[in-house]
């Protein structure tokens, strides 16, 4: 039951002011001697022509309350509702008991299609820790929309186009062995790159320029050396993704696009929107206060501009999205505004569903991360350190735990998962060990541990039978607070698919898994009377159920043992 909605009817019958007008106005006070629900009044006084205080006195004669309110006080310009405890516990816990995994599921996106760019990582180069928030805030982000009934393609932009491909094939061919680079794999082509940064005469400088230039022309050698290092570098990431449990729908980088960006340079011309400047063509927008955005260099080539927007028009075409997110760093936000308003300016209003979601950079333990200074934190590395770590804690706090490879791994992973999206998207996250692997306090251990205790209530429980659940027990300030963040749920995973922002929900699991706590320690479970006791297993159940759900959207598992 919506009771925030069925509270709006309430007063909209008596404003005039439409139900779904009211249910914006509707807050939770900020203390709970206030009411479960409050409706200011202030909005109402230039339609109603009254003061504040005076509109909420009369609504509070008025107003014909729903069962489950209790009573309404006028307080000042408020009108507060007080909820039946038993009531609410009853409605709340019998949806989700009902509902299950899928409590908050909705089908407001059926029919419509999110496109989702993220991840995107880099050919011949080795994933590092700054490639962690991307991955993750995309995964979750796409999980959310899924949940809501939206179809979802999940996109890896390839990083596998430009000139340093020409120079990585000029060093295969004067330095490298096709046994070494099978075994070593993306190190491999790794030394080689930074040997011919090292090594590279004029002379190799131009063999490479020539190679690169093979690339663009489908020459069969170049094309197969490209696609093989292509292959080599995707299977060496194919171990972060298995931790991370991703897979995505399509691998088309940038060099997939290369053929497709002279139809998107010829619309531009025929648009009159290109312009020749300083010996390369741009789209001005002087009149937006940006600078032009670059099209074509001088010699000719694309940038990452026009494959971009050749990109957005292939991904309309093929999936014709309603949405296309774009989950890449902050650095990057004048450049997909430039793209932006390139689309808009040609004429497409779906311009507008082209969305980027930017998000902050990754410092690891104090340290700014440089692959110059040499400074580099690889991914793979952080996530298998953290499967090692916690195997050492299960090692040392339940060494009898049955299959603890299994367990550390999913501890591990949604430690270092939970960390990264628990602050807001936009702010930079510095990730300490120490912190993310504990198993007390906003962590993803710790969440993962409600649940598990959450489980382990119910496997010791005789079956649960929820008709024979006595609501009125559950009127203690712990089990009102644990029912009131069980209904909150539907509505945060609403706010989180807004605004792009799985902390919602990561915040939220933490909350959750405190509350349960304080619930567990405060109310005996097993052995009370029967009505009592399947009160409080319901609780239980619909908590670990809701936990999996939060903990399953933001990827991560929940293990039933710890």
């Amino acid at each position: 039951m919506d009771f925030k909605q069925e509270i709006a009817a309430c007063v909209a019958a008596q404003t005039g002011v439409s139900a779904e007008e009211c249910a914006g106005y509707i807050e939770i006070p900020p203390q709970k001697d206030m009411g479960d629900f409050a409706f200011p009044c202030f909005k109402l006084a230039r339609i109603l022509r009254k003061a504040p205080p005076q509109i909420a006195q009369e609504l509070k004669a008025s107003v014909a309350l729903p069962d489950f309110v209790a009573s309404c006080e006028a307080v000042g310009g408020y009108l507060n509702f007080f909820l039946d405890s038993a009531k609410r516990a009853e409605a709340v816990l019998r949806e989700i008991d009902a509902q299950g995994e899928r409590y908050g599921a909705t089908e407001q996106g059926a029919g419509k299609t999110v496109c989702m760019d993220y991840s995107s990582i880099n050919i011949a180069k080795r994933c590092h820790i700054g490639h962690l928030t991307t991955t993750v805030l995309g995964n979750s982000l796409a999980k959310i929309h899924r949940f809501l009934g939206y179809n979802v393609v999940s996109i890896n932009h390839l990083g596998d186009w430009g000139t340093q491909f020409g120079k990585m094939l000029c060093a295969f061919k004067h330095w490298g062995d096709r046994a070494d680079v099978e075994e070593m794999g993306v190190n491999a082509l790794i030394e080689l790159y930074v040997r011919f940064e090292k090594e590279a005469d004029d002379a190799m400088q131009e063999e490479a320029r020539a190679w690169f230039k093979k690339i663009e022309d489908d020459d069969p050698e170049a094309i197969e050396l490209f696609s093989w290092f292509k292959d080599i570098t995707l299977k060496d990431v194919a171990h972060i993704y298995d931790l991370l449990g991703i897979t995505f729908d399509s691998y088309a980088g940038e060099s997939f696009y290369k053929d497709k960006c002279a139809p998107v340079i010829e619309e531009l011309k025929e648009k009159e929107l290109l312009e020749f400047s300083e010996g390369a063509y741009v789209v001005k927008l002087d009149q937006f206060d940006m600078p032009p955005c670059l099209i074509l260099k001088a010699d000719g080539a694309t940038i990452y501009a026009t494959r971009d927007l050749a990109a957005a028009f292939y991904r309309k075409q093929t999936y014709d999205f309603d949405k296309c997110l774009y989950i890449v760093a902050y650095q990057q936000n004048l450049h997909f505004k430039q793209v932006f308003k390139v689309i808009e300016l040609m004429g497409y209003p779906w311009a507008k569903d082209l969305v980027h979601v930017p998000f902050g950079m990754v410092s690891y333990e104090g340290e700014t991360l440089s692959t110059r200074k040499g400074h580099v934190v690889y991914l793979d590395e952080v996530l298998d350190r953290a499967c090692e770590k916690a195997l050492s804690i299960i090692n040392e706090k339940n060494p009898d735990l049955a299959d603890k490879e299994t367990v550390a791994r999913q501890v591990g992973i949604g430690a270092v998962v939970f960390y990264d999206l628990f602050a807001g998207r936009i702010k930079d996250v510095d990730f300490w060990w120490d912190r993310a692997l504990n198993f007390d306090g906003e962590t993803g251990p710790y969440v993962q541990y409600a649940h598990t205790r959450c489980c382990l209530v119910l496997a010791k429980a005789p079956a649960l039978d929820a008709d024979k659940a006595d609501f009125t027990r559950l009127a203690d300030e712990a089990a009102r607070d644990l029912v009131a963040l069980l209904e909150a749920f539907p509505a945060l995973v609403q706010e989180a698919a807004e605004k792009y922002e799985p902390s919602v929900i990561t915040r939220y699991a933490a909350g959750l898994a405190q509350a349960y706590n304080r619930f567990y320690f405060d109310n005996r479970i097993l052995g009370e009377e029967e009505d009592v006791m399947q009160a409080r297993l319901l609780v239980t159940k619909c908590t670990r159920d809701v936990l999996k759900t939060a903990l399953g959207l933001l990827g991560i598992e929940a293990p039933e043992k710890m």
